[in-house]
């Protein structure tokens, strides 16, 4: 046990080492684990809710995502058109963007939620507000299989080949502004038809393989796709 003489002597040489400069790669470890990353804004899709996202998110989260750095928007596909569905999600992710003080969110949107996001991004100001946009199996071109619900339902009739949505979303840049895009689809989707609607102009496609449309979101190799594309 130190004598109080010896404590008073050893408390410089303590000061001084706790004084002592990190090695540089400790101090880039911790760096990283500080940075905070670009919140993500997940949109599912037809008929769907937000826990189609559980095994995306977990994967997330095991690259280092904090669970507030992760959102998952709910909405009613049948409740209205696609430009006030659009304009509900832009209002999320203003909220999103004040919560965590990100400049720019990551949206990742199925099925469906990739015409109401992409939407947001080309007429709805998301350009300036979204870094990365990730669409898995939508129907970025219209899908056939949409025509079997169009009568009834206004999520059906956007989804249907050649719809006021679907143009409007391919006039022009398909991938206007800054965005990073990326797509991801699979020769076997059940839904979409045809397979090739999947793709756009301007980003990065990534065909899957022959994986059904809800396979896409839990499918590992999909979801590595993914979190490369948000992290380039």
């Amino acid at each position: 046990m130190l004598t109080t003489r010896q404590a008073i002597l050893a408390l410089p040489a303590l000061c001084l080492a706790l004084l002592v400069p990190l090695p540089a790669h400790a101090q880039d470890a911790q760096a990283v684990r500080a940075a905070p990353r670009v919140p993500v804004v997940f949109v599912h899709g037809y008929n769907a809710d937000p826990g189609v996202w559980g095994a995306l998110r977990e994967d997330l989260r095991a690259d280092g995502y904090a669970d507030s750095e992760l959102f998952s928007w709910g909405y009613d596909t049948h409740q209205s058109v696609n430009e006030v569905l659009s304009g509900r999600l832009a209002a999320y992710v203003d909220q999103v963007r004040r919560q965590t003080g990100a400049a720019r969110v990551d949206i990742v949107g199925h099925s469906f939620g990739s015409l109401v996001s992409r939407w947001y991004v080309k007429f709805g100001g998301g350009a300036a507000a979204v870094d990365h946009w990730v669409s898995l199996a939508g129907p970025n071109h219209g899908t056939s299989t949409a025509w079997a619900c169009a009568l009834w339902d206004q999520a059906c009739r956007d989804m249907t080949p050649g719809s006021y949505v679907v143009k409007n979303l391919a006039s022009g840049d398909e991938t206007p502004g800054a965005v990073k895009y990326a797509t991801f689809w699979s020769a076997c989707d059940e839904v979409v038809n045809p397979d090739d609607s999947v793709p756009l102009a301007g980003a990065l496609n990534t065909p899957v393989g022959c994986l059904k449309h809800n396979d896409l979101l839990g499918d590992e190799a999909t979801s590595a796709g993914v979190r490369a594309f948000l992290a380039s």
